[in-house]
């Protein structure tokens, strides 16, 4: 016996013809993020960093977007320059907070997708910002999701989550102004780099970065992808590490961090 729930929590709508197409189109041909010629519906550029429509959205009543992040297409957070990687992070916090001052949104999400365990369906290295017109996407995203073993604090926090949205391990990035958001690229950099080199001797392939604006900090939560839980899938119910094995992680990337 459970106690039923007065609210009923929003759904996204998905579009399956939409889908069709967007397979149908780009799934035997060259990358289209890398043939920059032929991109329609451009917001903001800035190099090779481009803003623009998403060109198949998938997601009903939402404004999709993507922000194309390099003409690198096997390039990533994880692998760029130090200062490639922070004008990136700068672009996209800016279009980020510009779909936000709109006003036109109820809320607007910015996610990250790498790896093939991400959710993710092009390799070249995007970023995607949904406005959500009807649909409170921080609904269920609460302030402990956030707290955690402390990594690192100074101009960036940086904890290990105790209380994650969906587990076992996320990493959270957080700065309280745009002024730093260098300093949380760079943290971010070195993250992924781990979980895509040391992390689970190496079987980490994917991950994914969420993005919020929450009280007041701007907030990167870093997500390694694996196959999801089924106690998550079916219940909804999130997983964490131990204690033990959550320290050990944190003193791994405190001494990474440090080294730095």
């Amino acid at each position: 016996m459970t106690k039923e729930s007065n609210q009923v929590r929003e759904s996204l709508v998905f579009n399956p013809e939409i889908n069709k197409v967007k397979f149908s189109t780009t799934g035997n041909t060259a990358c289209p993020f890398c043939e920059v010629d032929q991109l329609t519906d451009i917001y903001k550029t800035d190099g090779h960093k481009i803003w623009l429509k998403n060109k198949f959205p998938t997601i009903e009543k939402a404004e999709m977007t993507v922000i194309i992040e390099s003409d690198k297409h096997v390039g990533d957070v994880s692998n760029y320059g130090k200062k490639e990687n922070q004008e990136i992070f700068r672009f996209a916090f800016n279009c980020w907070e510009e779909m936000i001052a709109s006003g036109n949104f109820r809320s607007v999400l910015m996610f990250k997708n790498f790896g093939p365990r991400s959710g993710g369906s092009l390799r070249h290295p995007h970023f995607q910002v949904v406005g959500l017109p009807n649909v409170n996407g921080y609904a269920e995203i609460k302030k402990e999701n956030f707290s955690g073993l402390l990594i690192h604090k100074n101009s960036v926090d940086i904890t290990l989550s105790d209380h994650p949205v969906m587990g076992f391990v996320e990493f959270n990035v957080s700065i309280r102004s745009l002024s730093a958001v260098e300093k949380l690229a760079d943290q971010v950099q070195k993250i992924t780099a781990f979980l895509l080199s040391d992390y689970m001797h190496g079987h980490c392939d994917s991950y994914n970065l969420f993005f919020y604006h929450f009280e007041d900090q701007y907030i990167c939560k870093i997500v390694p992808r694996f196959i999801t839980s089924p106690y998550f899938i079916g219940y909804k119910l999130s997983q964490v590490n131990n204690q033990d094995y959550l320290e050990e992680l944190a003193e791994t990337l405190r001494k990474l961090l440090k080294a730095d």
